[in-house]
């Protein structure tokens, strides 16, 4: 009999149920989608020089780390459901059902619903793979091939995890039931909005911002104790003293209101403040910027502890936004009589002056849970770009052998073998060699051999002759030099203006065989791999080779390239053996540093982890906009019967239906449009701020073109979710409220 009534309520209700499976639908779906690639079965042919294995393993766990995010959605979905039926409740249990029974019931629906969300977003998720699938291959260089397959270990713990969580959630819903009154589930939907009252969370979020800027001005006061020096240029003062002025005086502000608050009323107070915030978000994002730029000891944790307080302003500020949107309207509507009675604008003001009194809180929250989906998905392509980008400078060898002398004190104990261990390898695994050149790198100064102060290395020298192998190993043309000159090799990275100043103060340089002028053709810019570069330099010098051969030579390195690439397993032997007698760190913390990389093994590690970073942050930012979407359509549904009366009682007054459905989609329009015209806004400036400060790296391994083309996508998509979410909600909207 219960199972025919669950049946029964099921089919009834589907309506009703429909945002709930499409929700849980949609989880599934990307749940099934991105653990797709983790399976045991999942065996594309991607080549014997990679390996899935580290593409899985991390993967796996950073997907289930996030989908816990979809407890919540799940839980909010429920709750939802439960409070759209309590009238179906209460008349169940008034015609003699148990409330316990009663709970039950809605338990097996809701459970039923979720086995068919289940089921249909597996399907649906299949369909999903072949975009992630498309994506690895893409990642890893190979054409896509399509291919249809449930995973069964997969779609175990799909069903496990999904499973687990409508029980978990189920039997909250029943506990709450069984606790609700029947008279009060009765009368759910027909119970106004509370009362208009002020809000307190406000104050308080006030006081504890107020106690943060204390702290950041003292904060910067610190640092200007500790690092400030008269002879830094003007923006450096301006930076220093920003950080300490502009949160001393907003704090200060803030104690002048609490003398004066009867003359300022505390929207005032919200505004300055506001204002305030703008203020010391411009100082707080110059840190880094101007850091960076004049490459300032700052102190450890500079950088991370100015992006905190970045992020706490900009938090503040969005409050004070959505605050304000609330009560400013408010005011409007009381001193603007002739606005307020206009039409039906005191209807509107009424219906969206009470939701946003109530909700300002949800409201902040989804702001900037906005905030950090736009971000994610905005900075996944200039992350995995850079990252891609940066492999081609890191890989262009198959075999890279390199060394520091960094921890060396004397010159006796410099590097001088030539790591014929290498050689056997290679010859024992029967592994070509198309290209092989071992070489030095000079100190033009053997004075300089002591100088290891940090982001001050002396500028190392390779000669002519190793310099044109190098070049001639990856196809660039050789260069020459007339007696008596030199020129310069510089990493992709390093900008025009740092080129230009130094070439304009190195025109004559000395050596310890005599004076060299910069030649003509004074630097080359074509990548030759990154290790042939001193620590904390983007330079080398080309120097003769009868120069070099009466320099000192600090570093020697060894560069191979195969015919094959070789196997990703015997990349990984090959680092193990040279690691074990030529160890990266030595034991007593003095002596050469020996490094050793190959092309697999570097090709592996970084698309495993471009590719994790990519599709981490794309589920994550798609779970974040499912969830803000989601719970921004629910609560303009759930208060439909509420709206339903309201609207049947304008229909009464003679306002015909065209006028309605304008109320509705202006209604709608707010609702919406707040929070995510003020993340649009500050996702622009947060994203132009994070292109800025990679912009180098921007120009050197993605380009500004590609980058807008990938970002525009990226747009486009996000507004296609939203016009989606927006027109099923005024469609589902207008129908409650008009039926």
């Amino acid at each position: 009999m219960y199972a025919k009534l669950v049946f029964r309520n099921a089919k009834r209700s589907a309506k009703d149920y429909l945002v709930y499976v499409v929700t849980m639908t949609i989880c599934v779906m990307l749940f099934y989608a991105f653990l797709s690639i983790t399976s045991k079965y999942y065996n594309p042919d991607v080549g014997t020089e990679y390996e899935l294995t580290l593409v899985s393993d991390g993967l796996k766990m950073a997907i289930c780390a996030v989908t816990l995010l979809l407890l919540f959605l799940i839980r909010y979905v429920n709750n939802y459901m439960l409070r759209r039926k309590q009238k179906e409740f209460a008349i169940q249990s008034v015609m003699g059902m148990e409330q316990k029974t009663v709970a039950w019931i809605f338990f097996t629906e809701t459970f039923l619903m979720g086995a068919v969300s289940i089921i249909v977003g597996i399907f649906w998720g299949m369909f999903c793979s072949q975009f992630i699938t498309g994506m690895l291959l893409s990642a890893y260089g190979q054409d896509y091939k399509l291919s249809w397959m449930l995973f069964p270990d997969t779609v175990i713990l799909t069903i496990c995890f999904f499973s687990l969580s409508l029980l978990v959630v189920g039997l909250l819903n029943v506990r709450t039931i069984r606790k609700i009154k029947i008279i009060d589930m009765l009368y759910a939907d027909k119970q106004n909005d509370p009362h208009i009252k002020k809000s307190r969370y406000m104050p308080v979020i006030s006081m504890i911002y107020n106690g943060f800027l204390a702290f950041s001005a003292f904060r910067g006061y610190q640092k200007m104790y500790y690092y400030f020096d008269p002879r830094f240029p003007i923006t450096v003062h301006i930076m220093f003293w920003g950080n300490i002025l502009a949160p001393a005086a907003a704090c200060l502000f803030s104690v002048v209101w609490r003398v004066m608050r009867k003359k300022w009323s505390f929207n005032r107070y919200v505004l300055t403040a506001a204002t305030f915030s703008l203020i010391n978000i411009g100082f707080t994002a110059s840190v880094p910027v101007i850091q960076d730029k004049y490459m300032l000891a700052s102190g450890p944790g500079t950088l991370n502890t100015y992006l905190a307080f970045l992020l706490i302003h900009v938090t503040f500020w969005i409050c004070c936004t959505i605050y304000l949107a609330s009560n400013l309207l408010y005011e409007w509507k009381e001193k603007s009589p002739e606005h307020k009675y206009r039409g039906t604008n005191l209807f509107f003001f009424g219906q969206i002056i009470s939701k946003l009194h109530t909700t300002s809180k949800t409201m902040t929250l989804i702001c900037l849970t906005f905030v950090l989906a736009v971000f994610l998905f905005v900075a996944t392509p200039a992350l995995t770009g850079w990252a891609s980008g940066y492999l081609e400078a890191r890989s262009m060898y198959d075999v890279q052998i390199s060394t520091r002398y960094n921890d060396v004190y004397e010159i006796e104990d410099l590097p001088k073998d030539n790591y014929e261990i290498v050689t056997s390898f290679l010859d024992e695994k029967k592994i070509a060699v198309a290209d092989d050149r071992t070489f030095n790198l000079y100190l033009p100064k053997q004075e300089d051999f002591h100088n290891r102060v940090r982001f001050d290395f002396p500028v190392v020298a390779i000669s002519l002759s190793d310099y044109n192998a190098l070049r001639e190993m990856l196809g660039y043309e050789q260069i020459s030099l007339n007696e008596g000159e030199f020129t310069t090799q510089w990493q992709t990275v390093a900008t025009e203006e740092e080129r230009t100043e130094f070439l304009s103060n190195h025109t004559v340089i000395s050596t310890d065989t005599g004076t060299l002028s910069l030649a003509e053709n004074a630097y080359h810019l074509e990548a030759i791999g990154e290790m042939v570069y001193n620590s904390y330099t983007d330079v080398i010098y080309v120097f003769q080779d009868s120069i070099c051969e009466n320099l000192l030579s600090v570093m020697r390195n060894r560069y191979v390239k195969t015919e094959t690439a070789i196997p990703y397993h015997e990349a990984i032997s090959l680092e193990n053996a040279f690691t074990q007698r030529y160890p990266e760190m030595p034991d007593n913390g003095n002596g050469v540093q020996y490094y050793i990389r190959t092309s697999t093994q570097q090709i592996n590690s970084s698309i495993a982890g471009n590719f994790i970073l990519q599709a981490t942050f794309d589920y994550s930012a798609v779970v974040l906009m499912v969830i803000c979407l989601t719970i921004l359509s629910l609560q303009q549904l759930l208060d439909a019967a509420h709206y339903k009366y309201r609207f049947g009682v304008l229909h009464k007054l003679g306002v015909d239906q065209r006028e309605t459905e304008h109320l509705i989609l202006k209604q709608l329009a707010v609702w919406f449009g707040l929070p995510i015209t003020i993340a649009a806004f500050v996702s622009t400036i947060v994203a132009a701020y994070f292109f800025e400060t990679i912009s180098a790296e921007i120009s050197a391994y993605i380009g500004v073109g590609a980058l807008l083309v990938q970002v525009g996508a990226i747009v486009c998509i996000l507004v296609l979710l939203l016009m989606c979410y927006f027109v099923s909600t005024w469609i589902l909207f207008r129908k409650a409220v008009t039926e």
